[in-house]
C-alpha cells in the first residue's frame, strides 16, 4: 500500500528546515540545488513545492510570521497589565534571541539582493507585516496602527542591535522602558480623546 504523505505538513517541514540553511549560508549564496542536498532531496521534489528559491523564501515568510505571532500572543498571554504585558515581551525576547537574530541576518540579506520597490509592493511581505501589526495591537488593546509600527520597530531596532554585536542592549531593560513610553503616550492618547482632541504627534 504506498505511503499516504500530508503534502502541506511536508512542505512545512522543508520550509523549517530551509530557515536553517538560508541561516548559515545567506539568501544570495544558496542555490536551490545546495537546498534540496541540505534538505536531502531532489531538486524535483523541492521545485514541485517551491517553483523558485524566492517563492521559496515567500512561503518562509508566511509560515514564520503566522508562528511568531502564535508563539508571542502564547506566551504573552494571562498578562493583565501593560506592565506585566511589557515584562512577558522582554522575556519571550530573551527567550528567543538567537533565532531572532538569525532570521533578521536573513531578512537583511533578502533583502540586498531584491529591487526595494518590489519588496514594497510584495504581497506576501504586505500580509505579514499587517498580520504583525494586528498582533500588536491585540496585544496592547488598541486599534492605533501608527503605535503598532513603531512598537514593532522598536523591537526590530534591539534585535539589529544586537545582529551588530551591541552587548548592551538588554531586553527586559527596554522592554521596560518601552512600558513607560507607551503609558504616557496612551495616557495623553485617552485624555484628548475624552476632551474630543487629536494627540500631539
Amino acid at each position: 500500500m504506498p505511503k499516504i504523505v500530508d503534502h502541506d505538513q511536508y512542505r512545512k517541514e522543508l520550509l523549517s528546515k530551509s530557515f536553517d540553511l538560508f541561516a548559515q549560508k545567506g539568501y544570495g549564496s544558496v542555490t536551490m540545488r545546495q537546498i534540496a542536498q541540505g534538505l536531502n532531496v531532489s531538486t524535483g521534489t523541492l521545485y514541485h513545492y517551491f517553483p523558485s528559491k524566492q517563492a521559496l523564501f515567500e512561503q518562509l515568510v508566511e509560515e514564520i510570521s503566522q508562528q511568531d505571532v502564535s508563539a508571542a500572543l502564547a506566551e504573552m498571554a494571562g498578562a493583565k497589565t501593560l506592565q506585566e504585558s511589557m515584562a512577558a515581551l522582554g522575556r519571550y525576547l530573551v527567550k528567543n534571541e538567537d533565532y531572532f537574530i538569525k532570521w533578521t541576518y536573513v531578512w537583511v540579506d533578502f533583502c540586498q539582493h531584491q529591487d526595494s520597490q518590489e519588496i514594497r509592493n510584495n504581497v506576501v511581505f504586505k500580509r505579514a507585516n499587517k498580520r504583525y501589526q494586528q498582533a500588536v495591537c491585540d496585544f496592547l488593546g488598541i486599534q492605533d496602527i501608527v503605535l503598532a509600527v513603531f512598537v514593532l520597530s522598536f523591537i526590530n531596532g534591539l534585535i539589529l542591535e544586537k545582529l551588530w554585536g551591541d552587548e548592551t542592549i538588554d531586553f527586559p531593560e527596554q522592554c521596560a522602558l518601552l512600558c513607560q513610553m507607551l503609558t504616557l503616550y496612551l495616557q495623553q492618547a485617552n485624555y484628548h480623546k475624552a476632551a474630543n482632541l487629536q494627540p500631539y504627534r
